[in-house]
């Protein structure tokens, strides 16, 4: 038998719409967080890669002096230093030809292999710039300082997450 008592202290289970709500801006709140976060993630990922590939060429220019007995490429024979170490490509003639860095070194953007150049500074990510007879200079606007040792070399490459291009030398 029911009493009037008994029915007032039954209460009906279940959420009510302030905690559906509350729960449900918490969940977007973190996926926002996560969405907003993850392309920074994924740029500093594809900079590490991009860090890393170039420290990898730097391993191939070594080589490189290995087999030249201590001469490091230069503006004649880069072309050759490309092709024959980096496992490159050329394509067009003159002053549009393009070194691409070949299947081993690819810009994690696009899939495609750095364009490789000699001297000058690297405009856009993915375009690595080498140049001989100089050192990493951070201070300098050109990012290098020129050597008289002919073993010194810079590579130079564009990141994403950074405004300056990032630098190796032979002294690394």
């Amino acid at each position: 038998m029911n009493t009037p008592h008994k029915q007032q202290t039954e209460s009906k289970r279940g959420f009510t719409i302030i905690e559906v709500v509350l729960v449900l801006a918490i969940a977007g709140l973190i996926f926002l967080m996560v969405f907003i976060a993850l392309p920074a993630l994924q740029r500093g990922q594809r900079d590490a890669q991009r860090k890393s590939d170039l420290t990898r060429i730097s391993v191939q220019i070594t080589n490189y002096l290995s087999s030249t007995r201590g001469s490091v490429p230069t503006e004649g024979d880069f072309e050759n230093f490309v092709e024959g170490y980096l496992d490159g490509t050329s394509s067009g003639e003159g002053e549009q030809a393009t070194l691409r860095a070949g299947e081993e070194y690819r810009d994690p953007s696009t899939s495609e292999g750095y364009e490789v150049g000699f001297g000058g500074i690297p405009e856009k990510p993915g375009d690595v710039k080498y140049q001989n007879k100089t050192l990493c200079d951070g201070g300098s606007q050109d990012y290098v300082e020129e050597t008289s040792a002919s073993r010194d070399y810079t590579l130079l490459i564009k990141l994403e997450n950074q405004s300056a291009p990032f630098c190796l030398d032979s002294k690394a």
